[in-house]
């Protein structure tokens, strides 16, 4: 595995709630681990959010002795939202504080994923495909016919999510488990990035890039930053080794 994570606080803000994670050595029994976070509930509230979730996560990884890596990411998930709720009833100031959640691992040809609200995961070739789906107020209306992508993009309630980490006891995360071809490209991002970049001219810049994860990154943070840079702005980029190497 070859990865690269950045997160940048944007135009417009002025804290940064993203955090993101990255390792390509073996973390408890997963041998690889990539996790996005975007935190809300104020600027320390937020910041402290995301921060919090993937490191409670990542604990429960380490000590985990299921063996099935969903059954991994689920008891971490769970795990780290009980921990941020916990967290939350001893701070008044953080009363209400959440974040978004998307996680990967990569086992031999398979990603297993996970996600909670609107931080995306995508596999890019030749053609960008997202692969998590937003637990979020338009993309229930997009789902339903009730609106279309393009008008979803600028729409005033787009930032409503209707699942977090944080939010509830009783939290219900979206698991995948997809093939890989080689040459795939794994991104993970937040909405920071993808309320600012077309996908279209995402899937661009990661294949122009001539597989450099750090220029990738860079780029799509900068691209994001001259079209408005409204949100922070963070990303995991990740390539796997071809099955058998």
């Amino acid at each position: 595995m070859e990865s690269y994570a950045i997160t940048d606080m944007g135009v417009k803000r002025r804290t940064n709630q993203d955090y993101v994670f990255a390792t390509d050595s073996p973390v408890g029994k997963l041998p690889n681990l990539y996790i996005v976070a975007d935190g809300m509930g104020g600027h320390k509230a937020g910041d402290f959010a995301s921060k919090y979730t993937v490191g409670a996560f990542i604990e429960t990884v380490k000590n985990s002795k299921a063996d099935n890596p969903i059954s991994i990411i689920d008891e971490a998930v769970t795990s780290a939202n009980l921990a941020l709720i916990e967290k939350a009833s001893e701070n008044i100031d953080m009363n209400g504080m959440g974040t978004t959640l998307v996680v990967a691992t990569v086992i031999n040809d398979m990603i297993y994923i996970a996600n909670v609200g609107d931080s995306r995961l995508y596999l890019i070739d030749d053609e960008i495909r997202q692969i998590t789906r937003d637990h979020s107020l338009v993309a229930e209306m997009v789902y339903m016919g009730e609106l279309d992508k393009k008008s979803a993009r600028t729409h005033e309630k787009k930032n409503i999510i209707t699942r977090a980490v944080g939010a509830d006891m009783e939290l219900v995360a979206d698991y995948f488990e997809i093939e890989y071809s080689p040459g795939d490209i794994i991104l993970m991002c937040t909405d920071g990035l993808t309320n600012m970049v077309e996908d279209s001219d995402i899937r661009d810049i990661i294949i122009q890039g001539d597989r450099d994860l750090s220029k990738i990154a860079h780029r799509l943070v900068d691209t994001a930053n001259d079209n408005g840079g409204k949100d922070n702005i963070g990303i995991v980029l990740a390539i796997p080794d071809y099955p058998g190497e």
